[in-house]
């Protein structure tokens, strides 16, 4: 496949964006999403590996601090914000030093959650490999996301395109309200749907919202542009987010780089969940036995298959591939003022992948 090797010859890991998306095609026969990714490495590729390139090699704080924080980075992840900020570019001017400083800076910003999140959830493994707070130590995780936040602020700050800063410290404000939200609810399994899609839309689309105006902006386009943009960002990362939600309970470790039930076992409702639990109430009662399996204890087969066959009788996970399906749409409904182009077929395409994981 010609965008296996293009994405060799860049540097660019197998387990970036792209190379995550090939494995799912060929894994479905996806012949047509394949091709279109051997597009989108000629439009997009090169711009990607600058900067994978700096996530990866950039000079680091030599102390504990940095060691933290650049253990994460260097195991590389999807890279799905800095590619919506490069294919948002390119429906303007395209990619220059501005773009790189925001497409940088937005992965920062992820990876600074992730620091936190797994010190909070306890998190021993991510992405494959040890955390960071189990090589460093919890506070040192904790002031290397820190760090990276700083980072990822002085690249918005160079980048010099007007109100991103104060854009993105919203965005930081909007995440940091949604993980108090979900902690205050974490253990409880009884959540309604208008508190979760406050929480997912502050945790996880707020950021990528953000990385579709940024590009936007820095590739010159108007702020209604830059808007609608910002308006697919947002659906994506709904999309994007529940979709999670369902590999979280149907998915394989290899889906989604942790162990199946991991939010569940951590007291977090999620959409199917929600669905099933309204649908069928004692399915609580489940949820708080498996919640109560102690830390580092195997999860029984019993237990997981029991909540599968609760969620086949509610419709909870038909309903959150419904959903996550309904939230593309609207992304791709978000593009109708752009005249068709290569551009905007990626966009398009990098939509459709977000959903193509659940079928």
């Amino acid at each position: 496949m010609v965008i296996a090797e293009h994405l060799t010859l860049q540097g660019n890991p197998s387990g970036g964006v792209l190379g995550r998306l090939v494995r799912v095609c060929a894994s479905q026969g996806l012949d047509s999403m394949a091709a279109e990714l051997d597009r989108m490495s000629e439009f997009i590729g090169a711009d990607l590996s600058l900067v994978e390139a700096e996530l990866r090699e950039r000079p680091m704080r030599l102390d504990v601090v940095g060691r933290a924080a650049h253990q994460l980075l260097s195991v590389g992840g999807k890279r799905l914000r800095p590619l919506s900020v490069l294919l948002a570019a390119r429906m303007g001017s395209g990619f220059g030093p501005a773009v790189q400083h925001l497409a940088v800076a937005v992965e920062l910003v992820h990876n600074a959650t992730l620091l936190h999140d797994d010190v909070v959830d306890q998190g021993e493994t991510r992405r494959g490999s040890s955390t960071a707070r189990m090589i460093y130590g919890n506070a040192a995780s904790v002031f290397a996301g820190d760090w990276l936040l700083v980072e990822a602020l002085r690249r918005v700050h160079q980048a010099g395109v007007p109100e991103l800063l104060d854009r993105l410290l919203d965005v930081i404000d909007a995440m940091i309200t949604a993980e108090a939200q979900q902690l205050e609810n974490r253990g409880s399994f009884r959540l309604d749907l208008a508190t979760y899609d406050a929480i997912i839309l502050g945790k996880t689309a707020s950021l990528f919202e953000w990385a579709l105006f940024a590009g936007a902006r820095a590739g010159g386009l108007s702020s209604s542009e830059a808007q609608a943009l910002a308006t697919y960002g947002r659906e994506l990362g709904l999309a994007f987010q529940i979709v999670d939600d369902v590999l979280d309970v149907e998915g394989s470790l290899t889906d989604t780089q942790k162990s199946p039930l991991a939010d569940v076992r951590e007291g977090k409702l999620t959409f199917p969940l929600i669905v099933a639990a309204a649908r069928e109430p004692r399915v609580v009662s489940l949820l708080r036995e498996i919640a109560a399996i102690p830390e580092g204890s195997a999860l029984p087969p019993e237990a997981r298959q029991a909540l599968l066959a609760a969620l086949e009788r509610t419709g909870g996970l038909e309903e959150g591939k419904r959903r996550a399906r309904s939230h593309v749409q609207a992304a791709r409904d978000a593009l109708s003022r752009f005249p068709e182009s290569s551009r905007k077929s990626a966009l398009l395409f990098v939509s459709e992948a977000a959903v193509s994981r659940v079928g």
